[in-house]
């Protein structure tokens, strides 16, 4: 169990609150057009910054000290307008980077190390965050607000030292954020105004399917079982993304003109 140096130093506050994200103003407003899988993004009247990910979705970063342990300023950072921002749907959260620190709930006296894709292993004693994080472990230690806990997987495993948990190891092991999070590049599907770009696609688990309209009316995607669908997609490039994370087969079909189908296999 930890010894209570340990206990006093985490009812402290080991972490002042952090500041808003507010990289500064970009000389220029980049075309969404010209946005990548790994770009950092951000509009222009909201403060929030983004990690745009293959999978064709924004991830957001709930504060600075999640996007300091990714990166070290703001310079890469692209703005896009509000309206383009609005476009890419949220995926979800950053979580913190493996390995870089420990962190901690206020009603949660347990301190977790963060391992890949947002795991949290049990650091047990004092001794184990010593091993890991040296004299001033307690540094190391950042409170997360209970909102944000649920974006991390609370694993069983503990840790009582280096053996069980190396965190240069950790942090070299994953490049990105992408990576961590394990995204898949997005399978593209064209919409046309008389048909889907291909009849039948084939993907993985957990894949995403982008359906962009490249034709003159409105369209949609829309789930054969009702049970899904992208609304209407605007004409001359609006886009939708949807993820797909159970195998099976999906059919799929136009509400505006029902003979346009198509079939996503997952498996």
């Amino acid at each position: 169990m930890l010894k209570k140096t340990f206990f006093a130093v985490l009812l402290i506050g080991l972490l002042l609150g952090g500041t808003k994200i507010q990289p500064a103003k970009a000389a220029s407003v980049t075309a969404l057009a010209d946005i990548e899988a790994g770009d950092l993004i951000r509009g222009e009247s909201f403060s929030a910054v983004y990690y745009y990910g293959e999978d064709g979705f924004r991830y957001v970063f709930p504060n600075d000290r999640t996007y300091f342990t990714w990166f070290d300023d703001f310079d890469d950072v692209r703005w896009i307008s509000d309206a383009d921002l609005g476009k890419i749907q949220i995926g979800g959260n950053v979580t913190y980077k493996p390995g870089i620190k420990m962190i901690k709930i206020n009603t949660d006296p347990k301190v977790y190390a963060i391992n890949e894709g947002g795991e949290l292993w049990w650091v047990s004693t004092e001794s184990a965050a010593v091993a890991l994080y040296g004299s001033n472990w307690n540094t190391k230690i950042d409170d997360v607000p209970d909102g944000f806990f649920s974006n991390y997987t609370r694993t069983s495993e503990e840790i009582t030292g280096l053996d069980d948990f190396n965190p240069t190891v950790v942090e070299g092991s994953t490049s990105d954020i992408g990576e961590d999070k394990g995204l898949i590049e997005a399978y593209d599907v064209e919409i046309t105004d008389n048909d889907y770009s291909e009849g039948s696609i084939t993907i993985e688990v957990g894949q995403t399917v982008r359906f962009t309209n490249n034709g003159d009316n409105k369209h949609t995607a829309t789930g054969d079982d009702g049970e899904w669908g992208s609304g209407t997609v605007s004409a001359d490039g609006g886009f939708w993304t949807r993820r797909f994370d159970e195998a099976g087969i999906y059919t799929f079909y136009c509400s505006y003109h029902p003979s346009m189908s198509g079939t996503i296999i997952v498996e």
